[in-house]
């Protein structure tokens, strides 16, 4: 019975923990610069996306063209949209490792310690 009340009080912690983060002006600033790269990406990927629709529907005879053999353009362009997905994941992970660090900061500015998996002191 006792583990279950301080289970409790460590819940009721880590929640007023979380609060103090969330309201913190640095995790802020993690969420904008976060939403700064995820938006665009988001962006571009989806129009790039729906070209591909656009282009077999409203010029069909550029996208029947033959480029190599019976490979056309827009079969290029099909494919090319994996390696702009490719791509984005890439710049992602890049971007990722400020995103982390950053994030270390912040813990580490609240007493949390990062690498701890349980979020304990």
């Amino acid at each position: 019975m006792n583990n279950r009340a301080d289970n409790v009080a460590s819940q009721r912690s880590d929640h007023g923990e979380w609060d103090r983060i969330a309201g913190s002006e640095q995790f802020k600033d993690l969420l904008q610069i976060k939403k700064m790269f995820i938006v665009p990406a988001f962006v571009i990927f989806l129009v790039y996306y729906f070209a591909l629709a656009l282009l077999v529907g409203y010029a069909p005879r550029l996208a029947s063209t033959r480029v190599i053999g019976t490979v056309t353009v827009a079969y290029l362009f099909a494919l090319s949209q994996f390696v702009v997905g490719w791509v984005i994941a890439a710049l992602y992970l890049l971007a990722s490792t400020r995103f982390d660090a950053l994030t270390k900061d912040i813990l580490a500015s609240v007493g949390v310690h990062p690498d701890d998996p349980q979020g304990d002191k």
